[in-house]
C-alpha cells in the first residue's frame, strides 16, 4: 500500500500543549504509513528542533500584500484559506490534520470545498478546549459567524477528534455534531523523553526553606494568574509557623504578564516587608520547562478553562505533586476516589485555591501518595503508542 502523505497543521512551534501534540504526532508517526508535512502559520518557535529533518515544512508568506478586501469581515482569512488551498493541491496531500479551530477555520473554509467532492481533500479535525467556553473567551469578534462556520467545517471533517470527554460533550452541543462523528484520544505523554529532557530519570529536590510552586502557561485571562494571586494575598494571613513558606515560580509570558508584575509588588507594599511571607517570582518563558517542573516541589494549575493540560500530565510524569483547578477536561485527570491524583480546587474561585494549596503545604505525605497515584494514571491512560495508532487509523480511514 502506498504511503499517505499527511499534512498535519498548527499555528507556530513555540510550545504550547497543541503545539506540542502535533510536534510528537510529526515525530511518531509510521514512516512506513505516512509521508509527513508540516503547515505552520509562523515558522517559529524552540519546538522547531524537535521536529525529524524527513518532515517538510510550510508556511505562507509573513505578510500578504494588502488588499481592499482585508478590510472585510473574513477577507485575510479567506486568502489565507486560498494559499493553503494552492498548497494541499500543489503538495498532493492525501488527508490533512487540522489541530485547534484556528487551523479548522483555515482548512475547512468554504474555498477548498469547491469544486467536485473527489478534488476535495478529507481533514481529521481535534478539538482541545470546550467550545462553548473557549471560543467567546478567545475570539472578541463575529463569534455568532466563527461558530457556525465552524459548525459547518466539522460536520464535512471525515472524523473530529476531542482530548477530553468533556470537549466531546461541548463540541457536540455547541456545534451540533452528531455524536458518532466525535470521538476522544486524550493527549498522550511521552515520558522517558520528557525525563530525559528534565536532565535525570530519578527526580532529586534539594531541601530548602520554602516550598517551591511552580506556575507554566502563558498570562493569559483564562490561566487564571491573576485568580492565583487573589489566593496568595489570603495566605499570606495566619499562615502556620509549622509549614514552610511558599516562593511561587511564574514561568511563561503574555499579555497580562505586565500587569500581575505591578500587581504583585502593589501587593508586597501593602502588606510590608516582614508580613510578605510568600514570594512570587516572574521568570519568563523557560521552553522546555521540564527541568523547572521537575525541581519543584508542586505545580499549580489556575487556569478557569482546559481542554485537557499537558503540563500536569508532564508534572505526572516527573513526579511532581500537583495543585489544579476542575477546569473543562481537567478533571478527567482526577484518578479515583481511592487512587487520587491531586489537590483540587475550584475554577475562578481565589478562596477555593488558597484553600487547596495550604491543604496542599501542610500534607506532605498526601502528595507522596498522589505521586505515586499520578504516575500510574498517566501509564494507563496517556499512553503514547496507543494514542498515535488511534490517530493513525483515522488518517488511513480518511477519504479511502
Amino acid at each position: 500500500m502506498p504511503r499517505r502523505r499527511v499534512l498535519l497543521m498548527a499555528s507556530s512551534m513555540r510550545g504550547g500543549g497543541s503545539e506540542l501534540q502535533t510536534a510528537m504526532l510529526a515525530r511518531h508517526l509510521e514512516r512506513e504509513r505516512f509521508d509527513v508535512h508540516l503547515y505552520l502559520t509562523q515558522a517559529v518557535g524552540d519546538l522547531l528542533a524537535t521536529i525529524p529533518g524527513d518532515v517538510e515544512i510550510h508556511h505562507p508568506p509573513e505578510s500578504f500584500p494588502t488588499r481592499w478586501t482585508d478590510r472585510i469581515p473574513g477577507g485575510l482569512l479567506k486568502r489565507q484559506a486560498e494559499w493553503f488551498r494552492d498548497l494541499v493541491q500543489r503538495t498532493d496531500t492525501d488527508v490533512i490534520y487540522d489541530r485547534t479551530f484556528h487551523m479548522t477555520l483555515i482548512a475547512g473554509h468554504p474555498v477548498l470545498e469547491r469544486g467536485s467532492s473527489s478534488r476535495r481533500c478529507p481533514r481529521v479535525s481535534t478539538i482541545v478546549s470546550p467550545p462553548e467556553v473557549a471560543l467567546p473567551l478567545v475570539e472578541k469578534r463575529f463569534v455568532w459567524l466563527k461558530r457556525r462556520r465552524l459548525a459547518e467545517a466539522y460536520r464535512r471533517s471525515a472524523a473530529v477528534v476531542t482530548v477530553s470527554e468533556v470537549a466531546r460533550q461541548s463540541a457536540i452541543h455547541y456545534y451540533g455534531l452528531p455524536e458518532s462523528l466525535v470521538q476522544t484520544i486524550r493527549n498522550p505523554i511521552d515520558a522517558d523523553a520528557i525525563r530525559h529532557a528534565a536532565g535525570s530519570d530519578s527526580i532529586d529536590r534539594e531541601p530548602d526553606e520554602c516550598l517551591r510552586l511552580v506556575v507554566v502557561g502563558r498570562m493569559t485571562e483564562e490561566k487564571g494568574h491573576a485568580t492565583l494571586l487573589d489566593a496568595i494575598a489570603s495566605l499570606m494571613k495566619n499562615w502556620p509557623e509549622s509549614v514552610p513558606p511558599l516562593h511561587f515560580r511564574f514561568i511563561g509570558d503574555g499579555p497580562l504578564r505586565g500587569g500581575l508584575e505591578s500587581r504583585w509588588k502593589d501587593m508586597v507594599l501593602a502588606a510590608g516587608p516582614k508580613d510578605t511571607i510568600h514570594r512570587v517570582e516572574f521568570a519568563g518563558a523557560i521552553q522546555p520547562a521540564h527541568s523547572e517542573i521537575a525541581g519543584a516541589d508542586g505545580l499549580v494549575l489556575p487556569s478557569h478553562f482546559e481542554g485537557l493540560p499537558n503540563v500536569v500530565l508532564e508534572a505526572f510524569a516527573l513526579q511532581t505533586p500537583v495543585v489544579a483547578t476542575r477546569a473543562g477536561g481537567t478533571v478527567e485527570l482526577r484518578g479515583s476516589e481511592e487512587r487520587p491524583t491531586c489537590h483540587w480546587a475550584e475554577p475562578g474561585d481565589s478562596g477555593s485555591l488558597a484553600k487547596a494549596i495550604r491543604e496542599f503545604a501542610e500534607q506532605a505525605e498526601q502528595r507522596r501518595l498522589h505521586v505515586l497515584n499520578a504516575s500510574q494514571f498517566v501509564r494507563e491512560n496517556h499512553d503514547l503508542s496507543t494514542a498515535v495508532e488511534r490517530v493513525s487509523e483515522l488518517l488511513m480511514r480518511a477519504g479511502a
